[in-house]
Protein backbone atom coordinates (compact mmCIF):
# COMPACT_ATOMS: atom_id res chain seq x y z
CA UNK A 1 0.00 0.00 0.00
CA UNK A 2 1.57 3.16 -0.77
CA UNK A 3 1.96 6.28 1.58
CA UNK A 4 -0.60 8.69 -0.58
CA UNK A 5 -3.18 6.23 0.38
CA UNK A 6 -2.79 5.76 4.08
CA UNK A 7 -2.35 9.71 3.68
CA UNK A 8 -5.67 10.19 1.90
CA UNK A 9 -7.29 7.76 4.01
CA UNK A 10 -6.45 9.18 7.49
CA UNK A 11 -6.44 12.88 6.73
CA UNK A 12 -10.21 13.04 5.56
CA UNK A 13 -11.47 10.76 8.90
CA UNK A 14 -9.34 13.12 10.86
CA UNK A 15 -10.97 16.45 9.11
CA UNK A 16 -14.57 15.14 9.60
CA UNK A 17 -13.57 13.38 13.41
CA UNK A 18 -12.23 16.55 14.60
CA UNK A 19 -14.35 19.24 12.60
CA UNK A 20 -17.68 17.87 13.97
CA UNK A 21 -16.09 18.30 17.53
CA UNK A 22 -14.76 21.37 17.12
CA UNK A 23 -17.67 23.04 15.32
CA UNK A 24 -19.62 21.44 18.11
CA UNK A 25 -22.22 19.82 15.74
CA UNK A 26 -25.32 18.01 17.87
CA UNK A 27 -23.63 19.49 21.26
CA UNK A 28 -20.40 16.90 20.53
CA UNK A 29 -17.88 18.92 22.59
CA UNK A 30 -20.76 19.32 25.59
CA UNK A 31 -21.04 15.68 25.22
CA UNK A 32 -17.34 14.71 25.52
CA UNK A 33 -17.44 16.81 29.04
CA UNK A 34 -20.43 15.17 30.21
CA UNK A 35 -18.77 11.94 29.77
CA UNK A 36 -15.10 12.94 31.09
CA UNK A 37 -17.40 14.39 34.20
CA UNK A 38 -19.49 11.26 34.62
CA UNK A 39 -16.43 8.89 34.50
CA UNK A 40 -14.81 10.59 37.01
CA UNK A 41 -17.44 10.68 39.34
CA UNK A 42 -17.70 7.19 38.87
CA UNK A 43 -14.08 6.31 39.42
CA UNK A 44 -14.55 8.58 42.86
CA UNK A 45 -17.23 6.69 43.99
CA UNK A 46 -15.22 3.28 43.27
CA UNK A 47 -12.38 4.86 45.52
CA UNK A 48 -15.50 5.69 47.79
CA UNK A 49 -14.69 8.99 47.94
CA UNK A 50 -18.51 10.17 47.72
CA UNK A 51 -17.86 14.76 47.09
CA UNK A 52 -18.52 15.99 44.33
CA UNK A 53 -16.58 15.46 40.98
CA UNK A 54 -13.92 18.21 40.08
CA UNK A 55 -14.26 19.90 36.67
CA UNK A 56 -11.66 17.90 34.58
CA UNK A 57 -11.95 19.33 30.83
CA UNK A 58 -14.58 21.87 29.36
CA UNK A 59 -16.08 21.80 26.22
CA UNK A 60 -13.62 24.55 24.85
CA UNK A 61 -10.59 22.35 25.63
CA UNK A 62 -12.13 19.48 23.75
CA UNK A 63 -12.85 22.14 20.96
CA UNK A 64 -9.61 23.13 20.81
CA UNK A 65 -8.11 19.90 20.91
CA UNK A 66 -10.51 18.74 17.74
CA UNK A 67 -9.29 22.52 15.86
CA UNK A 68 -5.96 20.64 16.23
CA UNK A 69 -6.68 17.88 15.09
CA UNK A 70 -8.61 18.79 12.15
CA UNK A 71 -5.85 20.98 11.22
CA UNK A 72 -3.23 17.94 11.34
CA UNK A 73 -5.92 16.02 9.25
CA UNK A 74 -5.64 18.63 6.85
CA UNK A 75 -1.84 18.70 6.62
CA UNK A 76 -2.22 14.71 6.37
CA UNK A 77 -4.25 15.19 3.24
CA UNK A 78 -2.07 17.81 1.65
CA UNK A 79 0.87 15.68 2.23
CA UNK A 80 -1.11 13.01 0.62
CA UNK A 81 -1.92 14.79 -2.76
CA UNK A 82 2.00 15.89 -2.48
CA UNK A 83 2.68 12.12 -2.43
CA UNK A 84 0.65 11.44 -5.78
CA UNK A 85 1.84 14.56 -7.76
Amino acid sequence: MSLAAVLLTAGPICIVAGGSVALNIRGSAQALARRAADNSQRAMHARGDLGPAPLVVSAGVYRFLATAMAFGGLVLTLGGLLELA
